[in-house]
This record gives structure tokens, C-alpha cells and sequence, in this order.
């Protein structure tokens, strides 16, 4: 018997890091996978039709507003997408006995602990996503019994996406001299572990249900992110990185936002 699995946002990084690794699987887990175009989850009469014409095992929410700089300028669009549009599909997963696993982010603290933040550190956003990704959060609590929340660290694919990663590899081949702040500590994440993370929650039916932390392991800053690009690409002789301190942005940024992995259980 399949497991069905439906992917929101599937034009994200994450969502076609899902597509094609697991899509074609041997463990009887069907995937579906839908855009904003053809799910918008924030048209709550679009969601529940959706799924109550289909019957999903889980719904992996990989939809979200990221744009951290925008957000702090026009913070409906975020609180619509990452807060409102999340309690529709709370409502529905409820509604229907889905799973929900939700994809947050280290933002929802204010950076301020010295050591990787845990799942019992309480939330303090200081930025407009944050709040918004931690509204969604609380929904999602307020609503469901099982559901997955995972928090994870400056998500990144090789692959798909606009990141940090593929844009140094794009600036090096431009610029002779890239400043890159040291003043942020996180924990950069493939798209690749926390796709395998997610599907291991899922293959193994997992029932330790609530708030996990996933990234991968290192702590550093945006400098040495950088610094570790440029070595695995044969790239540090052909550009120099300079640390900056002072790197302004209209949004307020954690100054450690690293995350304590979570022990899969």
C-alpha cells in the first residue's frame, strides 16, 4: 500500500532537492508535487477542496515567503504566506488526518545566545519573516497533534535556487574582491541532508511528533561559508574574500541563529 506524500512550493530548492531524489522511489511512497499555480494555499476553499479530493498521508510544506529584506517592507505578504496560509493547511491536515511537515527557520530566535539554540529556547524574532515563520509555528501547535516543525540553518542547494552558494560560485567568475560579513554565525544546510531527513521521518513512520532542529552540523559565519565554497570549487586563488564587520541590511539579522541538531528518534 503507498504512503501519499504532497509537496507544496515545488518550484523551492527544497521541494525539487524531494523531487529528484525520492521521487522515483522503491519504498511505495507517491509524491505529489504542486506549484502556487496549480495549489494556492492561501486560498483556504482551494486547499480544503484539494485535499478532500485526494487522500494524502502527509503534506510536506516546503511553500514559504523568504525574502527577509522584502518581508520587513511589506510584512502581509509574509504573515499571508507564512503564518495564514500555514493554519489553512493546519485546518485541513486536521480536517483529513494528514501528517503536516512544515519547514521553518533559525530567524525565529533574536540571535542573542552564545550556544546553538535548542527546541525548549524560547522564540524572540527580530525581523518581520521571523515573526511571521513563528506565527505559522504557533498555528500549526494550536491545531494539530502530529505534525513535524522543522527548523533548519541558511538552507542551500548546488543545484536549484537563488543562495548564497551558487551566487559566490556566480560572483567569482565576475569579481576579483567579494565582501562577505563575519558579524552572523549560522549553520549552512544542503537542501540534500534535510530532504533525506524529512523522507527518513516519513519511511519510518515516525511518531515522535513536534519541533525539531535539523541542519548540518558546522557553525560558522557567512566569511567562512564563503571561504569553504570557493576551496570546494577550486576557486580561493582566483578571488579574494574580504571580512567585513559592519554589513548593513534593512532587516535586523540574529547574530548566532546556529541550531542544536535534533536526535532522530
Amino acid at each position: 500500500m503507498s504512503t501519499n506524500v504532497l509537496v507544496t512550493g515545488a518550484n523551492g530548492q527544497l521541494a525539487k532537492t524531494l523531487q529528484k531524489r525520492f521521487k522515483n522511489n522503491q519504498d511505495h511512497i507517491k509524491f505529489t508535487f504542486v506549484t502556487k499555480k496549480e495549489l494556492d494555499i492561501s486560498d483556504a476553499q482551494q486547499v480544503q477542496s484539494y485535499f478532500l479530493s485526494n487522500n494524502f498521508n502527509y503534506c510536506i510544506n516546503c511553500a514559504a515567503y523568504t525574502n527577509v529584506e522584502q518581508a520587513e517592507k511589506t510584512p502581509e505578504i509574509a504573515f499571508k504566506v507564512n503564518a495564514e496560509a500555514v493554519k489553512n493547511l493546519a485546518k485541513v491536515c486536521e480536517k483529513t488526518n494528514t501528517i503536516l511537515v512544515h519547514i521553518s527557520t533559525d530567524y525565529v530566535f533574536d540571535g542573542e545566545k552564545e550556544t546553538p539554540y535548542t527546541e525548549h529556547d524560547k522564540p524572540n524574532p527580530i525581523n518581520e519573516y521571523g515573526k511571521s515563520k513563528l506565527l505559522g509555528e504557533q498555528y500549526i501547535q494550536d491545531i494539530l497533534e502530529r505534525y513535524f516543525i522543522v527548523r533548519t540553518s541558511w538552507l542551500y542547494s548546488k543545484e536549484f535556487g537563488h543562495n548564497f552558494y551558487k551566487t559566490i560560485l556566480e560572483r567569482s567568475n565576475t569579481e576579483k574582491e567579494l565582501f562577505i560579513t563575519n558579524a552572523q554565525i549560522g549553520c549552512p544546510t544542503d537542501t540534500v541532508s534535510v530532504s533525506e531527513y524529512i523522507y527518513k521521518l516519513i519511511i519510518t513512520q515516525s511518531k515522535n511528533f513536534g519541533i525539531k532542529h535539523f541542519c548540518d552540523s558546522k557553525a560558522m559565519t557567512w566569511y567562512e561559508f564563503a571561504r569553504q565554497i570557493l576551496i570546494e570549487n577550486g576557486l580561493e586563488n582566483k578571488i579574494k574574500l574580504v571580512k567585513v564587520q559592519n554589513y548593513h541590511t534593512f532587516a535586523r539579522r540574529p547574530k548566532n541563529s546556529s541550531l542544536s541538531n535534533s536526535k532522530f528518534e
